[in-house]
């Protein structure tokens, strides 16, 4: 595994991702912290980390669990999508010291162990009102735990995707047996209010999910229209990178898509002055660049930029989601086409 297999990566990206998050939860527990002292002045310390950590592991989840579908909704939601995991190992660790400081502090001072008191202390199994809540929370950790342990791409890879992705789905399990924990334990406690925001966090979640799910739906309606209309489906925006193109080949078509200030175009791939590759290329001062001899064309429309007059075929390219959709069928040299503009 080692050979194959690194610890956790950190680009530049990532790093900015990880360390606002890090500052969001820092921020976060200090103002939660505060203001319970403000409140309640002589609060211990087990229960300010009790209820600080609990209350962020519990927004962390909303967060996680809205991140995919609000990333179907809006493609600027897709850089969180693709650090999610980072997310989620993190939300673990801030639960399990919630449950940790739980044990210590409710399970701990007794003749039986902690896990055993966790299970027996509370014999009220037949009762909603009084149900152990406790139990709940624990077995959403232990789903949790097997989400952050299965979350490096080892797993993803011995799994496979289907697999893992499976597994995965567990979460919405972890979701279900925590919002009864919490109902159950801090919204009893502390009377109506504090049901009141985890109903509201329910209600949020659940209409991101409606909402995502039926774009989703539209989205698939609508990749059967351009599938019908002789569209290909080539790759993932994510591919692209900015300012650079896609290579492919489709009924003997060489094209290159290019990405460029939120939209797409497609050209021939061959370039007219010897046939270069353009695609291999990018764009300069708004004009696709030959790497070969520097040749320029416009991406929208093909044409080189005055006095020069080569010109290349066009294509039709569509953004469907997060898909990058095709038509090889070219248009006449130097025909302007509407780009893809995608959010």
């Amino acid at each position: 595994m080692s050979t194959s297999y690194t610890t956790i990566q950190w680009s530049d990206r990532k790093k900015k991702y990880d360390f606002t998050f890090l500052a969001l939860m820092i921020l976060y527990l200090v103002a939660f912290i505060g203001l319970q002292l403000f409140f309640n002045p002589l609060v211990s310390i087990e229960t300010l980390i009790i209820r600080a950590t609990g209350t962020l592991a519990f927004l962390m989840l909303h967060i996680i669990l809205a991140i995919g579908p609000l990333s179907r909704i809006n493609n600027k939601f897709l850089p969180l999508l693709y650090n999610r995991r980072h997310l989620g190992v993190t939300m673990f660790l801030v639960a399990l010291i919630h449950g940790i400081f739980n044990l210590l502090m409710f399970h701990a001072m007794g003749d039986t162990d902690p896990i055993s008191s966790l299970f027996t202390a509370n014999p009220n199994y037949d009762s909603f009102r009084n149900f152990p809540f406790q139990v709940l929370g624990f077995f959403g950790l232990l789903i949790l735990f097997a989400m952050a342990a299965s979350s490096h791409d080892f797993w993803l890879k011995t799994l496979s995707a289907k697999v893992w992705k499976t597994l995965h789905r567990f979460v919405y399990l972890a979701y279900i047996l925590i919002v009864g924990h919490v109902l159950l334990g801090v919204g009893v406690a502390n009377g109506g209010l504090s049901s009141i925001f985890v109903i509201v966090g329910v209600a949020l979640l659940a209409i991101v999910h409606i909402v995502a799910r039926r774009k989703t739906n539209i989205q698939q309606l609508e990749r059967q229209q351009l599938a019908s209309d002789g569209f290909y489906k080539v790759c993932q925006l994510q591919d692209i990178q900015e300012d650079r193109a896609k290579i492919v080949q489709i009924e003997g078509e060489p094209i290159a898509i290019y990405k460029y200030k939120g939209q797409l175009s497609a050209v021939h791939n061959v370039c007219k002055h010897q046939g270069g590759p353009l695609g291999e290329g990018k764009i300069v001062d708004g004009c696709i660049t030959c790497p070969w001899h520097g040749y320029q064309y416009f991406p929208h429309n093909g044409q080189s930029p005055p006095p020069f007059t080569e010109k290349l075929a066009t294509y039709d390219v569509r953004v469907v989601g997060n898909e990058v959709l095709v038509n090889p069928t070219p248009y006449p040299e130097g025909t302007e086409r509407p780009t893809a503009s995608f959010a």
